[in-house]
């Protein structure tokens, strides 16, 4: 363990604190949070996600900086992630209902919130299943792209605002990790499962759950990673 590694954790419960306890404790924070969730959402995936990256370069390289990491265009890009998500939250929450009650489910009003238990987890698991199928896939590929960009273009500012080969990009993903590990395993063994806990949630602590997840997730990748690599060696 490296001395630094104490400090980085505190950093990410500092940060998590940040999102709760501070706007709960401080009504003009908390009244803004509750007033602009989007701006809410990219600093909270912004903070978090790049934490959980840096996390795992720490597991696979012994460092949470490297040379070409790119720190602000990654945090530029986990911004950009937190207002998709919480877009993706509000589309797919209001949006599965209505989806169920067209298939002849019966729901009561406000059925996240004010159903019974079994209720609630029925159509939580039902809004994490079918954003993490018909949304995810092609949101982690995105992410998959724009990540190898930053790292093909030194972790710069100027290379991230370069225009991105996409073709070539596509061509270049290790689909076996893509496909044999983000799809087939992460999607339904850990996001399905993740995001159904999300939706149990109130409201206002699912964005900050769901960042959290990231750094989780970076960590299962590192070791993924790790694994991999022995085996192909």
């Amino acid at each position: 363990m490296k001395k630094t590694d104490p400090i980085a954790a505190i950093a990410i419960i500092l940060a998590i604190l940040l999102f709760t306890v501070v706007p709960e404790s401080v009504p003009a924070l908390g009244e803004f949070a509750k007033a602009h969730g989007f701006v809410m959402s990219f600093f909270k995936f912004a903070i978090l996600g790049t934490l959980g990256e840096m996390v795992a370069l720490r597991i696979t390289s012994g460092r949470y900086i490297s040379e070409g990491f790119g720190l602000l265009p990654r945090f530029a890009v986990w911004g950009s992630i937190g207002l998709v998500i919480h877009t993706a939250f509000i589309i797919f929450a209001t949006g599965t209902p209505n989806f169920l009650l067209g298939l002849g489910f019966s729901l009561p009003h406000d059925a996240l919130m004010a159903g019974d238990f079994a209720t609630r987890l029925g159509l939580a698991f039902s809004i994490s299943a079918l954003m993490n199928i018909l949304f995810a896939p092609v949101f982690m590929l995105a992410h998959g792209v724009v990540s190898m960009h930053i790292e093909k273009t030194g972790g710069s500012i100027r290379g991230f605002f370069s225009p991105i080969n996409i073709g070539n990009m596509l061509s270049n993903i290790d689909w076996s990790m893509m496909w044999g590990f983000v799809f087939k395993k992460t999607i339904p063994y850990f996001w399905i499962p993740a995001h159904t806990i999300t939706f149990m949630l109130p409201p206002q602590l699912r964005v900050l759950f769901a960042a959290s997840l990231g750094v989780v997730l970076g960590v299962i990748l590192a070791f993924a990673s790790l694994k991999n690599a022995v085996v192909t060696a």
